[in-house]
């Protein structure tokens, strides 16, 4: 080797073992997540491979559309986020209604890296500048209301017109569901719930309700439809994650493996209490039988699956089908 080479690989080396990292995430201060995000913050400045990380909590950085944009620009390292359908309508998979049914089910699914699931995320952000770290699923998400639905546990006309997220798959649940629906980001919903330009929004586990809007007092009932799955999920700007070295990208991938399964575990632990902390802030939590919500997912499954197909394709629908028989 030369001693022109030789330098030159000894200065990658340095500035490859010298990186400063974004670390940006959503959730509201009181939630669990941003307590698992220092974790990730500890164990890969721990690893001492080279790198140190600035977390980035609650928001700050932006919102998950805006930081969904910016790490695919490479402006933002690493992120925890719903990941939307805005940029590729696969990416839809994200808001399935009525996938899973169980907290086991969704472990199969959505925390097993070989899931066809994982594998279809993992293409479709990677063809978006951006590499799936991991997927950490919070549970099942209800509506927030401001005021009653009418035939709440029902399919009727719900007299309420709600917010959904970017996804024409949401929407069409919960239009099936009996509720009108606007899109809208995730940072307009608070003052479009207080102003009234919306009702509430379909959005939240137990957890999150409570943590976003009960402890905001914003809201007055929570209906826990379990129609979608809460799926956050962990990402890198995928020029971050070429530019580290192999060790580097084995501590951050280790990290954010940990804290996938600690995200789901302490989730699946905590639902009940999270509806209970929702009733002692004066929140009605509306019961929801088995029967019931057996009863809207069939009425979902018929009006809104035939659909998905033509967003999503049919060829990615027999992969999820195939993984989850």
């Amino acid at each position: 080797m030369t001693t022109t080479a030789a330098l030159a690989m000894s200065l990658a080396t340095a500035e490859a073992a010298d990186m400063r990292l974004k670390l940006a995430g959503v959730v509201p201060v009181e939630h669990f997540g941003n307590e698992i995000l220092k974790q990730i913050e500890k164990d890969i400045e721990d690893a001492d491979v080279g790198l140190s990380v600035t977390l980035f909590e609650a928001g700050q950085l932006g919102s998950g559309e805006e930081l969904f944009e910016d790490a695919s620009r490479g402006n933002v390292d690493l992120v925890h986020s719903v990941v939307y359908a805005h940029r590729d309508p696969v990416l839809e998979i994200n808001s399935l209604p009525y996938l899973v049914s169980s907290f086991d089910e969704m472990e199969a699914i959505y925390l097993n890296k070989d899931s066809a699931f994982n594998e279809v995320f993992a293409e479709r952000l990677e063809g978006l500048g951006l590499k799936l770290l991991a997927n950490a699923p919070e549970g099942f998400i209800g509506v927030v209301a401001q005021s009653m639905p009418e035939d709440a546990t029902g399919t009727g006309d719900k007299g309420l017109n709600i917010r959904v997220w970017s996804s024409q798959v949401i929407k069409s649940t919960v239009e099936a569901m009996g509720f009108n629906a606007t899109t809208m980001n995730w940072g307009e919903v608070f003052p479009a719930i207080q102003s009234g330009v919306v009702d509430g929004a379909i959005c939240c586990t137990a957890q999150l309700a409570y943590s976003a809007f009960a402890t905001s007092d914003v809201g007055k009932y929570f209906i826990p439809y379990g129609a979608v799955v809460e799926n956050t999920t962990y990402y890198a700007s995928l020029e971050t994650w070429e530019d580290m070295n192999d060790e580097q990208r084995a501590a951050v991938q280790a990290a954010f493996d940990k804290a996938a399964q600690s995200y789901f575990s302490e989730a699946k632990a905590n639902e009940a209490s999270y509806l209970e902390q929702l009733k002692e802030t004066g929140y009605e939590v509306v019961e929801v039988s088995d029967e019931d919500r057996s009863a809207i997912a069939e009425t979902v499954r018929e009006e809104v699956w035939p659909g998905i197909a033509d967003i999503v394709g049919q060829d990615v629908i027999d992969r999820l089908m195939v993984s989850e028989n």
